[in-house]
């Protein structure tokens, strides 16, 4: 499942190819006809991600206007959930994502694919999308790009106040400049689940997923056992600072990375893990090799890149947690 910093990067890429653009909105599916009618024709006027969750908001040439908080507009709400995806193609006019969010392993996205403009025989034409491929559920076709969704958990158009609903049951998302910190602290001490827990419950924090969650607590040197309420508040603080800067950094760069340079050559750093994590900055001049990109997420059996521990890995709430029995104790 996509981890939040990719979520706001599509946000920004509807921003870049599709903001203030008209849109023809269909379901080559079919499974979401009524709602592609609803939104055919419309103008996008925001592009939004509140942790995993996607929010489009779209209004009529006759109606609404460009306040994003506008009650006019219609918001089309997408979660990739486990295989959900997003493609792009692009007339080559601008550079478009590609298949952002699936396969399933894949952490980052590249941003640089363009799919070539078509051309005539006698010289330069109009563009012609490429024929969705797949079980696209909604197309959003463009000036130069398109966009296709295939897969999704959630695809559905909201009115404004369903929206603010939704995001109503999320927590604070460190990526958002409007995050409440304090807010987080506040969940995680007042509950017995353990913090580890509590880092993947997206009503505590949103757009945490497994890998910012396992790394984040080794940097912090924090049991993930432990029990929010026994973690102190600035522990919390300092926790909270940390996936700022780290999913910040995953905006920036398109992928999740967080070993501090002097410990990437440490105990067996040289070990690819059997399953990989297939980084889309791989092979990229200067990207951090993926085999060095973090301290314990699939790294199980390893040595600890700063004590040598084995790191370990184990079931939590139905999800494999990785850590270190030496470093977080």
């Amino acid at each position: 499942m996509p981890e939040g910093h990719t979520v706001h990067r599509l946000a920004r890429t509807f921003a870049e190819l599709f903001g203030g653009q008209v849109l023809e909105v269909t379901s080559p599916q079919g499974r979401f006809d009524a709602g592609a009618r609803l939104l055919d024709g419309s103008r996008l006027q925001s592009a939004q991600a509140w942790g995993k969750h996607l929010f489009l908001g779209l209004s009529r040439e006759d109606g609404g206007g460009s306040d994003p908080l506008d009650d006019h507009l219609l918001w089309l709400h997408v979660h990739l959930g486990l295989y959900g995806s997003w493609t792009f193609a692009g007339d080559g006019t601008d550079d478009v994502a590609h298949a952002i969010g699936a396969p399933r392993r894949r952490v980052g996205e590249r941003e640089s694919v363009s799919a070539p403009r078509a051309v005539g025989a006698g010289g330069p034409g109009p563009w012609n999308p490429p024929e969705p491929r797949g079980q696209v559920r909604v197309r959003l076709l463009g000036e130069h790009a398109v966009a296709d969704l295939t897969g999704p958990t959630r695809c559905e158009v909201v009115t404004a106040a369903e929206r603010d609903r939704a995001i109503a049951r999320l927590g604070p998302d460190p990526i958002r400049a409007d995050a409440d910190p304090e807010a987080f602290v506040a969940r995680v001490r007042r509950s017995r689940t353990s913090v580890g827990a509590q880092l993947m419950d997206q009503s505590v924090i949103a757009g945490v997923g497994n890998i910012y969650r396992a790394e984040a607590l080794f940097r912090a040197e924090l049991d993930p056992w432990t029990p929010g309420r026994d973690v102190p508040a600035e522990t919390l603080r300092t926790l909270w600072t940390d996936l700022v800067d780290l999913m910040h950094d995953g905006v920036r760069v398109g992928a999740i990375v967080t070993t501090r340079p002097e410990d990437r050559a440490a105990f067996g750093a040289d070990v690819p893990p059997a399953r990989p994590v297939r980084q889309n900055t791989d092979g990229t001049p200067g990207a951090v090799p993926r085999e060095e990109a973090f301290y314990v997420y699939q790294r199980a059996g390893q040595g600890c890149r700063r004590c040598g521990t084995p790191v370990v890995v184990e079931d939590m709430a139905a999800r494999k947690l990785y850590r270190c029995p030496g470093c977080q104790r």
